[in-house]
């Protein structure tokens, strides 16, 4: 965190209430939570195990119990190949959709919200059928209002006050409205004239799309004159939201397609202007994670970390450590689906001799991932607020692009419909460069929270009084950053195509970490492992 420190916690407390307090609140108890990354590490010192204490067999072995992992194990038992399994190397599965308890209440680790998909997401679509989530009528297909975002739904604080909606206000700003007009312009000629679409696996990719992802988004704005401050902090905002990292790291094909494959982009007063649907959950995605994983829990093995993949003359031997019983074991398969980040893949194929390795080692050599921060905070009471729009879900500091890692927190507690206000979670995100990612795991837990608290208290100066503890979670590789050059890569490609005994699904094909990503490649991965 370079903007605050411990000390501007201290400052930022001090401030609380309505007089000066006597004495400085100690720091919350602080702890660690959720995926532990020393189990990742192993993979350095894999050659050091003991020999597999007992053999295991399988028709289709999945490595991964993220969202992909989940959506392919789910298609292989839809599709009658029951003797399939998949391994998880931490103790819950759901990848970057895990959830959390906190004195009681349901809250996230990971992704919080999935948008309504549109007619391109065929598998998400399906999900949601199954799950009830969506439902067919005369009108084609209608949301499950109970389990979209409540109203209000987002917030913005700036200039001292809080406002409705997360772009920023452009009353009496006739400069930032013509900026905002013209980005829109910008995102709704690129979607008529190239066409993006989400999930992106059938999308055409021309050479009109390459040249956007060859430049960084700050660079094509700059191109575009589109230098408004307001426009370019929440464009920022935008990005490191679902990216992991701002504008100047990101792709040009990245900055639109945020917007021209969902909802577009519209200035205030557009007939068109409308907020964009989305299912939240007190847990974030996990409810979807945990509902995909419960009919195949029997088949979903957590606590095993994937340490070698071999491709052999007549199926696949996998070198698994078993966590819990601190044993190896060796599984065979017929096939592999291999969900996992592409930097980790390349690490378990050391030895494939496929003409896809190179490719392999390339692109996850090329393909940058973001570290993550996530806390959740204890809050006893409800804080006071500043002027303007009332609590929402969603709530962020405008912060102008390239200075903050800050994303905001959300209310873990605003889906309830208790009648009052009382007890919640606040469930805060950093977005971290990847300079920051040693500090991540190197760091405690307070010094963390800390920081934690010194940019809640930036909004709400009486927060360090009224938080009783602070669970974090670390992903030092969370998200892949869709930077100049990856989402176009051949490699990408290649390995998406891939038709031998062992395949690929995990939303790093993509270019990017997004649930409807991870989960088309997972369902499509599946369905080629048969054939």
């Amino acid at each position: 965190m370079k903007r605050r420190s411990m000390l501007g916690w201290a400052m930022a407390a001090g401030l609380a209430g309505c007089e000066r307090p006597t004495a400085q609140p100690p720091l919350p108890p602080c702890r660690w939570v959720g995926p532990d990354p020393a189990r990742g590490h192993r993979l350095r010192s894999a050659d050091a195990l003991p020999a597999p204490a007992l053999t295991r067999r399988a028709r289709v072995l999945v490595l991964g119990a993220g969202i992909a992992g989940l959506a392919a194990l789910r298609r292989l038992h839809h599709d009658g190949v029951t003797d399939s399994w998949a391994l998880e190397l931490h103790d819950l599965s759901g990848g970057n959709s895990q959830g959390h308890t906190l004195a009681g209440m349901a809250c996230p680790l990971g992704a919080h919200y999935l948008p309504v998909p549109g007619p391109q997401a065929e598998a998400v679509q399906a999900l949601l059928l199954d799950l009830g989530l969506l439902r067919r009528t005369v009108r084609g297909l209608e949301p499950d209002e109970r389990h979209l975002c409540h109203a209000p739904q987002e917030r913005l604080f700036i200039d001292g006050a809080w406002q409705d909606g997360l772009l920023p206000s452009a009353d009496d700003r006739p400069a930032t409205l013509a900026q905002y007009r013209r980005f829109a312009q910008r995102v709704q000629d690129a979607s008529a004239t190239l066409g993006f679409s989400m999930p992106t696996l059938h999308s055409p990719w021309t050479p009109g799309h390459a040249t956007l992802d060859a430049q960084p988004f700050a660079t094509w704005l700059a191109r575009e004159q589109l230098t408004d401050e307001r426009l370019l902090g929440y464009l920022d905002y935008c990005c490191r939201d679902d990216y992991g990292a701002g504008l100047a790291q990101v792709s040009a094909w990245a900055g639109l397609h945020y917007f021209a494959s969902r909802h577009g982009f519209h200035a205030p007063g557009d007939a068109e202007a409308e907020r964009e649907p989305v299912f939240t959950w007190p847990q974030g995605n996990a409810f979807l994670a945990q509902a995909m994983a419960e009919p195949l829990r029997a088949h979903v093995l957590t606590g095993r970390t994937a340490l070698r993949v071999q491709e052999e003359r007549h199926g696949v031997d996998i070198l698994v450590w078993d966590e819990g019983a601190q044993r190896a074991e060796r599984w065979q398969a017929e096939r592999v689906i291999v969900a996992l980040p592409l930097f980790v893949a390349a690490r378990l194929l050391a030895d494939w001799a496929d003409p896809l390795r190179a490719a392999l080692d390339l692109t996850a050599r090329r393909q940058p991932h973001a570290p993550w921060l996530v806390a959740n905070l204890h809050l006893r009471e409800p804080l006071l607020d500043r002027l303007g729009a009332p609590p929402a879900w969603d709530s962020v500091h405008f912060t102008p692009a390239g200075t903050s890692t800050a994303l905001g927190y959300v209310d873990a507690m605003h889906q309830n419909w208790r009648p009052h206000p009382g007890p919640t979670v606040l469930t805060m995100y950093h977005a971290l460069p990847v300079s920051q990612r040693a500090a991540l795991l190197s760091d405690s837990a307070a010094a963390w929270g800390a920081k934690v608290l010194a940019e809640l208290a930036l909004l709400h100066p009486d927060a360090p009084f009224k938080i009783e503890a602070i669970d974090l979670a670390r992903w030092g590789h969370a998200m892949s950053i869709p930077a100049p050059g990856v989402r176009g890569a051949d490699g990408l490609r290649a390995l998406r195509s891939a038709r031998g005994r062992i395949r690929f699904a995990h939303s790093d094909l993509a270019g990017y970490s997004v649930f409807e990503e991870a989960l088309t490649l997972g369902h499509e991965a599946a369905h080629v492992a048969q054939v």
